[in-house]
């Protein structure tokens, strides 16, 4: 009995170390695919909390702004073992690299403590992590040799923690920043080839007041059974959510709105096939 117990707390313990990892990494894809998609519609004047995305949604869309940072964090990780196994400091060289270091990083301290003065300048949310989390990596290293030179049994494992914890937060924050310019950069090249959605006819039964240049309004003759009464034609569709169509104008311009239009029967949509015979 107690031989089964004990190989049942293997299990569960075994099953623990795999769910809590994967759990970790489903929600920091959530997380970022949530910040760049959340920039992504803010362009288009959509709150994407009022779409209604899914989880998976957010998940399957974090990839994108994903691969930046990571092969940037794996490109910097392989010059840092170059690096090491090519120099060989002397204590004298690892003092002098560790003042020049604590300096850059107290740099990146002020800047940090500046956010009020300082927070609107293009790529203060990317420069300042950057710089704060890059710094503190190389502190941490410089500890380490420093006790490796001296010979001393360990380095201060207090401040590799700390030093630490500075580097993934400074890592977590430019990563979210680059999600965020992730998402206004698909933004803005989807404005840019609005022609690549799938064009949308809309029949209404009242005439709607829609502003947007380059949109066709035609009045629909009655007849039997015939319940609507307006066609719309020039849109696109942007994104589909839930239960709603977002749609948007065929040519973009800044006095452009974006229209959402519920699917039940006070509309009817069609989509118009691509003009590329097969």
């Amino acid at each position: 009995m107690a031989d089964e117990r004990s190989q049942a707390e293997r299990w569960v313990s075994f099953a623990t170390g795999i769910v809590a990892p994967v759990t970790v990494v489903s929600t920091l894809l959530f997380y970022f695919g949530y910040v760049s998609s959340r920039s992504q519609y803010e362009y288009f004047g959509i709150d994407v909390d009022t779409i209604g995305l899914s989880t998976q949604d957010y998940v399957m869309r974090s990839p994108q702004p994903l691969l930046v940072p990571l092969l940037v964090i794996t490109l910097l990780a392989v010059a840092a073992l170059l690096l090491h196994n090519a120099i060989h400091l002397s204590a004298a060289g690892v003092r002098r690299s560790t003042r020049v270091i604590v300096v850059v990083l107290l740099i990146g301290v002020l800047g940090l403590l500046a956010y009020p003065l300082l927070g609107r300048l293009p790529y203060y949310a990317l420069v300042v992590p950057a710089v704060i989390g890059l710094s503190a990596t190389a502190l941490a290293y410089v500890t380490y040799l420093r006790s490796k030179l001296a010979a001393a049994p360990r380095p201060p494992r207090v401040l590799i923690a700390l030093l630490a914890v500075v580097t993934v937060t400074s890592a977590f924050w430019a990563t979210a920043t680059t999600a965020q310019y992730s998402g206004r950069g698909l933004a803005k090249s989807d404005a840019r080839h609005l022609d690549r959605f799938p064009v949308v006819i809309l029949d209404t039964k009242e005439k709607l007041a829609l502003r947007s240049p380059g949109l066709e309004e035609t009045a629909l003759r009655a007849g039997a059974g015939q319940t609507f009464n307006y066609r719309y034609r020039g849109l696109r569709l942007l994104v589909v959510g839930e239960n709603r169509l977002f749609l948007v104008p065929q040519n973009w311009t800044a006095s452009n709105t974006t229209l959402v239009v519920p699917l039940n029967d006070s509309v009817r949509v069609q989509f118009q096939f691509q003009n590329d015979p097969p």
